[in-house]
């Protein structure tokens, strides 16, 4: 009878931890050195950061950004930066580490991108170039083709969306300034719940 087969995870991480150790012990030479410049990072590391990268990208909350290639390679750029810090002395798991390192990156970018919009957004609204652009739904066909090119419709519902998007931004900076004290089982709670947990734990 024929032994069913074992799913293979996407990443070996018994190899991905022995590479990276490999690695961190020619960091701490060149410490021990006194050489600044660290080691060139191994193809097979590369890929592991990659792969691990875009299958986070491809989950539901991260997935429909229409920025989701620029947090991958924000993801892949941090795991560079940041591969050296990997100790083995402490972490037989290489994968769940650098897991978290991109989906943090990736929070990062979406921070970012949500301010640029906001800035964007805030301009607009300053100078009334939202209420000003929802005016041309009621021109005619005629007025609306002697507008300089580029310029669009905004309909009702996507000038509420823009003001929508703003109270919830400026709103979540009042609640940012607020001291918050959480507990150290609130935050293991978060942690357990959280779908970096629910991915690394779907990935094994």
């Amino acid at each position: 009878m024929a032994r069913p087969r074992t799913k293979q995870h996407y990443v070996d991480n018994e190899k991905f931890l022995i590479v990276m150790g490999e690695y961190r012990e020619k960091y701490l030479k060149n410490i021990d050195a006194g050489e600044e410049i660290k080691p060139i990072l191994p193809d097979y590391a590369g890929e592991c950061f990659l792969k691990i990268a875009e299958r986070l990208s491809h989950r539901p909350n991260f997935i429909n950004y229409a920025f989701r290639e620029e947090m991958v390679s924000d993801g892949i750029e941090n795991c560079v930066m940041y591969a050296s810090n990997f100790n083995p002395e402490k972490s037989k798991n290489p994968f769940a580490y650098f897991t978290q390192i991109i989906y943090y990156a990736f929070l990062r970018r979406i921070e970012k991108e949500k301010k640029q919009l906001y800035i964007k957004y805030k301009q607009m609204d300053e100078y009334n170039s939202i209420e000003d652009n929802s005016d041309m739904e009621s021109m005619t066909s005629g007025e609306q083709s002697g507008i300089a090119s580029g310029a669009s419709l905004m309909t009702a519902d996507k000038r509420a969306n823009i003001y929508e998007f703003i109270n919830q931004f400026e709103e979540k900076k009042r609640e940012k300034k607020k001291p918050k004290a959480v507990s150290k089982k609130k935050d293991d709670a978060i942690l357990e719940l959280s779908p970096l947990t629910s991915f690394m734990r779907a990935s094994v």
